[in-house]
């Protein structure tokens, strides 16, 4: 059998779904030690700063811009998106909230009601 006729290798196993908890104790392993000793203040400059790279890229994959919006582009909104939310776990590890708990109000019915306009 040639190269060519061999069938494609098998595609490789899933990643298993990552819980919000789960996500906000591998920040708090990898960074705790760093982020408890900036503190809260320190901290949340830096997570403002990513929210401005966000809306970075939020601007540049705008609908209607003159220019198509880039593979590029659109990566680093994921990317940034990402950034964010592991900054926000920082966040919530050095001041002791559990993301996955504090969710939990969305999932209660009548408890939380309304919208923003």
């Amino acid at each position: 059998m040639s190269l060519a006729d061999r069938p494609p290798p098998p595609p490789p196993p899933p990643t298993p779904a990552l819980t919000l908890r789960a996500f906000q104790q591998l920040i708090r392993d990898r960074y705790f030690a760093t982020d408890s000793a900036r503190g809260t203040a320190g901290t949340f400059l830096l997570f403002m700063e990513e929210v401005g790279e966000l809306a970075t890229a939020f601007h540049d994959n705008r609908a209607g811009k003159s220019k198509p919006i880039t593979p590029e582009q659109r990566d680093n909104l994921v990317e940034e998106f990402a950034d964010v939310l592991a900054w926000l776990a920082t966040l919530a590890n050095i001041n002791g909230v559990d993301l996955q708990e504090a969710v939990g109000k969305y999932t209660e019915e009548g408890r939380v009601e309304g919208t923003k306009e």
